[in-house]
């Protein structure tokens, strides 16, 4: 490959040519992997679990680089020529980069590592391994893409791994409707960015992001884009910029495509670790950050309230949930919302802070779920569970500084992420609406948190058998049952406590006092300033934030704490206060069954619609000319057969007899002539003396 561009400031950079490496090396396991036999289960997870270490020592490697040289590199090679024109890809490495590539390595790393203990029982695990390692590589690959055309190639492989992940346990009739449901609807997302990226390509006649000054991201097609408007008045660069951001929206499970999402947690629980922290859902706000050149005040005020809608709504429908994991997985949708938020009103750096903290706290959540779900039989509501903090320890103690960091308790990680996204969305001059969305989210966050760790962790343990299945439950009654809860083994605690020591700690490297991650990001020069703190109006606003936590743990206390949840049949306490809007939220405000009598009846009917056309109108004006035209073909085949080759037929036997008779007169026999002549002249006597007579 002969790069055709290149724009280092060490071009010898060893890291920036082999940067390739990261996401082939997982990649070539899940080759590897899949030609491994079935009992091979030991040699897959070693060749899993070492690309990932090799991975993430290139990206550590790639990160100390970047921060000695923080500028764009970037190497570009031609792919196939059409016509003139070359088709070229490439790869980058810039601060942005750099930080994701780190957090998707390590995270994934460990939860390759967990994983060997949770799928140790599972027939599959080869196979499990094989397709963990090719989402991996595949989400590696989105990250140092420079070519949007080689960013939606990795994209689309993406789905596909999500999709034989979330129904990995495919003879389950959920998880194989999940999977469906979410390669379906993200496809929905990404036909918008399929027609934005061909806009950009007509517009830019590129889909390198960058190339010495000839890349979309770059100045020039920038300017231009923005200075076209198209025939509604619009900037080309928005038309374009919101049609990419359809992809964002179903990808990272935004309103109103987020409802395949709470549906992927029916995978092993690794996956959704995965999927909902470190890598799928953080694609989309991924691909914002690397296209925000391209972004204008209307596409990121949309991007905004996309955002503090998403964040509000899913909080919402969170508190009404039992399933550990779909709470769980509500939760990713509104956390996503706020990233969303924090591009919109904030920029690159706010909105991809509170994507690394959430990735670390929400990997630990998830996996907190998943040693829970393994301590208790495969038992995943929460109504069912109860008392477990005396049983599983490390779990209880790591899934509560994950649920802390969630909630933005303070000087946990997700509370400065979260707070840098409030105030810029304080100080937003388009409206307060998103603000007060996403501080309501952030109280609701605080309640449904405590309501789930009052019910998995607190009071008696309940017997599970004595309640009532609920009808969306992923396992029938008779797997419910908790023999004797248990704490996980090392192989998935360890990876925990790490996690939780990032969930704690991590948010430091971006306070107002010592913003390095912002700075990094933006390469800004880096200063320590405690007076930070005293900017107008900082300190106010980090107190409301606080209250609000302090509200949604206090309400949560008031509702399950004050009085121990003693029986799984007992009825919801905020669902005794008000049913009516509680029912509503438990069946997800009802988003499925409406899509269910709008979209997909709409869908239906145009399918049957368009088959009735096909078959009845089309088809049946087909069949009519076919009718006709063989009707044509069978007179034709009649005159033909009986006038036309019957006439000339008959002429041809009658010339025959004429001729045989001729040949028989003349076939050179004396004998015969004498005999004719004789006749001849018996007949010629008899006229003559018949006319004498006469």
């Amino acid at each position: 490959m002969t790069p055709i561009a290149s724009q280092v400031a060490a071009p010898t950079a060893w890291i920036l040519r082999y940067l390739w490496l990261i996401p082939v090396l997982p990649i070539l396991a899940a080759g590897f992997s899949a030609l491994l036999p079935k009992a091979q289960r030991r040699l897959s997870a070693t060749l899993a679990i070492g690309s990932m270490s090799g991975s993430l020592l290139l990206a550590i490697w790639a990160l100390v680089h970047t921060i000695a040289e923080p500028a764009v590199q970037f190497v570009n090679f031609p792919w196939f020529q059409f016509g003139a024109q070359w088709v070229a890809l490439g790869w980058l490495l810039d601060p942005l980069a750099a930080v994701m590539l780190v957090m998707v390595t390590f995270v994934g790393l460990l939860i390759f590592i967990y994983s060997l203990g949770y799928m140790a029982h599972d027939d599959n695990f080869t196979r499990f391994f094989c397709f963990l390692s090719l989402f991996a590589g595949a989400m590696l690959g989105v990250i140092i893409a420079n070519s949007l055309l080689l960013l939606f190639m990795c994209w689309e492989v993406v789905g596909l791994t999500s999709y034989l992940l979330i129904g990995f346990w495919f003879h389950r009739p959920a998880a194989a409707a999940a999977a469906k449901k979410a390669f379906i609807v993200t496809r929905v997302g990404d036909l918008g960015l399929l027609l934005g990226m061909v806009w950009l390509y007509a517009q830019s006649g590129t889909l390198l992001f960058y190339n010495s000054g000839a890349g979309c991201l770059e100045h020039t097609a920038v300017a231009a884009m923005g200075a076209h408007l198209t025939a509604a008045g619009m900037a080309v660069s928005t038309g374009i910029g919101l049609l990419i951001f359809c992809g964002a929206v179903g990808k990272s499970g935004q309103v109103p495509l987020h409802v395949w999402l709470p549906d992927a947690m029916e995978g092993p629980t690794p996956v959704s670790a995965l999927i909902h922290a470190a890598t799928m859902v953080a694609a989309g706000v991924y691909l914002m950050a690397r296209v925000y050149p391209l972004l204008d005040h209307t596409t990121l005020a949309v991007i905004a309230w996309v955002g503090a809608i998403t964040a509000f709504f899913a909080a919402c429908i969170a508190v009404a949930q039992n399933d550990i994991k779909r709470i769980l997985a509500y939760s990713t949708v509104s956390q996503l919302g706020y990233m969303m938020l924090g591009l919109g009103v904030g920029g690159v750096a706010v909105g991809m802070f509170h994507l690394i903290t959430h990735a670390f706290f929400k990997s630990l959540l998830f996996l907190g779920a998943g040693s829970v779900i393994h301590g208790c039989s495969e038992e995943q509501d929460i109504r069912n569970m109860g008392g477990l903090r005396r049983f599983m320890p490390i779990t209880f103690v790591t899934y509560a500084a994950a649920m802390l960091a969630l909630c933005g308790f303070p000087l946990f990680a997700g509370f400065w992420s979260k707070d840098a996204i409030l105030e810029r969305a304080h100080l937003w001059g388009l409206s307060l609406g998103p603000y007060y969305l996403g501080a309501l989210g952030a109280l609701l966050t605080a309640f449904y948190m405590t309501r789930q760790m009052y019910y998995v962790f607190f009071g008696p343990q309940r017997a599970p058998e004595a309640a009532a299945k609920p009808s969306d439950s992923p396992r029938p009654p008779e797997q419910c049952v908790i023999v004797h809860p248990h704490e996980s083994p090392s192989v998935m605690t360890v990876p925990l406590v790490l996690l939780a020591v990032f969930a704690v700690f991590l948010g430091f490297v971006g306070t107002p006092a010592w913003p390095w991650f912002q700075s990094f990001l933006s390469a800004q020069p880096l200063t320590f300033n405690v007076h930070a703190f005293l900017e107008p109006g900082l300190i106010p606003l980090m107190l409301y934030s606080s209250l609000l936590v302090f509200a949604g743990l206090l309400l949560g206390w008031w509702f399950y704490g004050r009085k121990a949840i003693v029986r799984a049949t007992d009825p919801d306490a905020l669902g005794r206060r008000i049913p009516l809007v509680f029912h509503a939220l438990a069946h997800r405000l009802y988003v499925d069954e409406i899509y269910g009598v709008t979209v997909i009846a709409l869908t239906r009917f145009v399918s049957a619609f368009s088959a009735f056309l096909d078959r009845f109108i089309f088809g049946g004006v087909v069949n009519l000319v076919s009718w006709f035209v063989t009707g044509l073909g069978w007179f034709d085949s009649g005159v033909d057969r009986f006038v036309v080759n019957g006439g000339f037929d008959l002429g041809c036997r009658e010339v025959n007899f004429g001729g045989r008779l001729i040949a028989s007169l003349q076939n050179g026999r004396v004998q015969n002539y004498l005999r004719v002549i004789a006749g001849a002249l018996v007949v010629f006597a008899a006229l003559l003396l018949w006319g004498h007579r006469g």
